[in-house]
């Protein structure tokens, strides 16, 4: 098994019911981006390769509900159910409203196009934070192309609209998640195999980045490594990693695995009581319940608050 000791104690309390997934759904090139809708129940994912947006509920299983999707990735919600999403092929961060407007929320930095918007997480005052790796400009993944910027950043866009680089010394910006108290951003440096993290100030700006996890596997893709990233109530944080989701809680103290088949590329909280930890693993999707609920975002119920 990948990873430190694990702590068997707190992973059968996150994990009452036992701590293998359930596979929901097959048949897919590379899953990413998974998003729970609050009010209607069903989740949103990507396909990268496969350039299709899809979603599943347990009544209808998989439906596409766009085709072509420019190789879209991560995905959420802003509070006003807007859906943000990281276009590959657009090396754009797009907003579509609920009744299906499209604005263009990010493009460029200075005179030079951003690389590929990756992930994405929204503020409970609605400042938005993406990063931009260069993923999309590869064959497969996205569309081949020269990188114009020589840096591959992390943003910030103000409720005005403003957009501001907050770090250019990443090698590969990935996953991203706040604390539950919504003090800290967590931000994966993939191929470096860590977590940094961020104290947000009251303006949105970041400072004090410092390695908050480091020794996340080798930085190797095929054998897993930092991609995606969520957090739930307390804390833990849950990354992907050598052989599935690696988790630690919030002492940087490493907790266990979550072992899942294939390669996670991303996971998401949903489920009537967001204690369903939905994950995009290369061709399938998967599931697995958690005793404690995701930490609350600007799209969810006040429920954990």
């Amino acid at each position: 098994m990948a990873g430190p000791t694990p702590n068997a104690a707190a992973m059968a309390k996150l994990f009452p019911e036992g701590d293998t997934v359930v596979k929901l759904a097959t048949g897919f090139i590379f899953t990413e981006g998974p998003i729970w809708h609050p009010t209607e129940h069903f989740l949103l994912f990507s396909d990268m390769p496969g350039d299709v947006r899809r979603r599943w509920d347990v009544a209808s299983g998989v439906t596409e509900v766009r085709n072509p999707a420019n190789k879209c990735n991560g995905m959420t919600y802003d509070r006003d159910l807007n859906l943000l999403v990281c276009e590959h092929v657009t090396s754009q961060l797009v907003r579509e409203s609920p009744t299906g407007e499209r604005t263009v929320l990010a493009s460029h930095w200075g005179d030079k196009e951003l690389n590929s918007p990756n992930d994405v997480v929204c503020a409970e005052d609605g400042t938005i934070y993406f990063s931009d790796p260069g993923y999309g400009r590869v064959p497969v993944f996205g569309l081949e192309r020269d990188q114009e910027l020589d840096f591959q950043g992390l943003y910030r866009i103000d409720t005005d609209g403003v957009l501001h680089l907050e770090a250019d010394d990443f090698n590969v910006p990935n996953g991203m998640c706040f604390s539950p108290d919504n003090k800290t951003l967590f931000v994966n440096d993939s191929t470096r195999a860590l977590i940094r993290a961020f104290d947000i100030a009251a303006d949105g700006s970041l400072s004090n980045s410092r390695i908050w996890y480091d020794n996340i596997g080798d930085g190797d893709l095929a054998k897993g490594m930092p991609d995606g990233m969520k957090i739930d109530i307390e804390g833990n944080i849950y990354v992907t990693g050598p052989d599935g989701i690696w988790i630690i809680d919030r002492d940087a103290n490493y907790v266990g695995l979550i072992e899942v088949p294939e390669g996670v590329g991303n996971m998401n909280w949903g489920g009537d009581d967001w204690q369903t930890l939905f994950i995009c693993a290369s061709t399938s999707l998967y599931s697995i319940h958690v005793s404690l609920p995701g930490a609350h975002a600007s799209y969810m119920p006040t429920r954990n608050s």
